[in-house]
């Protein structure tokens, strides 16, 4: 809040202060007038001293696509309810029929961004679900780290590293030059307003959920479950923890963390996903948003879930291009925001897609607001 903008909304206060004692029709007598008007003046100008004023957020920018009506909804609808500056709205346009976006368009879309974005901005909250992909990295990497073929494989190989994996800073433009990146992902304005007020509805609840841990029957996607003993030991006396070995989590009421390993989950609807829920599913195609012939990662929001994510490309099964349960878990309760607590958990991000409300923090503290 600029200190000029402060100063308008306190003359506004005043004047309605004094239209009120003005327009006041009673006939009562003057020494009563007289007591009534200076005490009501004194305490209005006290309450309008104390006229509450909203932090914005300046921590996110929001970028909008033009030409898709839906994204721009999303965008005026999100910078709203997150009471995010006007100068942190980017509007870019591109065909948003498009699955995949060239690298070539999306440099020509990434300078202009760059050179929109204030300099305190330390991440990006996408408005749209197609392009999910600018050629062989997910779109949320690419505005993250720039397009980059390090960041890409051919077939079953490693890729560069994510520096901001399992880190402890706060501040990833300023450390590692990238600023994270998640698409509030929806196929209908409906959809994405029940995302958002989720994400909303979270904030500094510190909810009492439970974190599920699936052990599935399918071997080249269960590979994450070598982790869950680690996880267990070192987070259950922060949040209960079950581990449970089936392909089908059904009727849980308290869902606040769900990785599982299949191609496609059963039961969701049957599961009650607590606002600021993060859940999803390690296989080759959940971030193809819109045609994936598994489930789409959207799947989870649909169901009630705040945060996903999926690979955009074959990852293969390599664990490091997938979020780390545990480490996703220790960052969010640490009070991380979703989008930080997501982005620290992958080690090798350029191939997945991290979908959700990026501002969802139910571990924080009203304080820090």
């Amino acid at each position: 809040m600029l200190w000029w903008e402060s100063k308008i909304k306190q003359v506004s206060c005043y004047k309605f202060l004094l239209e009120g004692v003005m327009n006041l029709k009673i006939r009562i007598n003057k020494q009563l007038l007289r007591t009534i008007f200076f005490s009501g003046i004194v305490l209005g100008l006290i309450s309008c001293q104390a006229w509450p004023q909203k932090k914005q957020n300046k921590e996110l920018a929001i970028i909008v696509n033009h030409a898709d009506p839906l994204s721009v909804q999303i965008g005026q609808y999100y910078r709203q309810k997150r009471n995010i500056p006007a100068d942190h709205v980017i509007e870019v346009i591109f065909d948003p029929s498009v699955t995949n976006l060239s690298s070539e368009d999306f440099a020509r879309i990434k300078q202009e961004v760059d050179a929109l974005t204030p300099p305190e901005v330390k991440g990006y909250a996408l408005t749209w679900t197609k392009p999910y992909r600018v050629d062989c990295m997910s779109i949320t990497s690419a505005f993250a780290l720039g397009f980059d073929t390090r960041h890409c494989a051919k077939g079953c190989q490693a890729i560069a590293p994510n520096p901001y994996f399992n880190s402890n800073r706060s501040e990833p433009f300023l450390d590692f030059g990238i600023r994270p990146t998640m698409t509030i992902a929806a196929t209908s304005f409906e959809e994405a307003k029940a995302l958002i007020d989720r994400g909303v509805a979270s904030d500094n609840t510190h909810p009492q959920g439970t974190a599920y841990l699936m052990d599935t029957k399918d071997k080249a996607r269960n590979v994450r479950s070598n982790f869950y003993s680690t996880i267990t030991k070192q987070l259950s006396s922060r949040i209960p923890i079950e581990v449970i070995k089936s392909n089908v989590l059904k009727d849980k009421n308290d869902v606040l963390f769900y990785f599982t390993g299949v191609s496609k989950v059963r039961g969701l609807e049957s599961n009650t996903f607590l606002p600021g829920a993060m859940a999803d599913h390690l296989t080759s195609f959940g971030g193809k948003l819109t045609d994936s012939g598994q489930m789409s990662s959207m799947e989870w929001l649909k169901a009630g879930a705040t945060g996903s994510y999926g690979a955009v490309v074959e990852p293969c099964n390599f664990v490091q291009k997938f979020p780390h349960p545990g480490v996703a878990m220790y960052h969010y309760l640490q009070g991380d925001n979703l989008l930080h607590a997501y982005w620290k958990s992958v080690g090798w991000v350029g191939q997945g897609i991290f979908i959700g409300e990026p501002l969802a923090r139910p571990f924080g503290n009203a304080d820090d607001n």
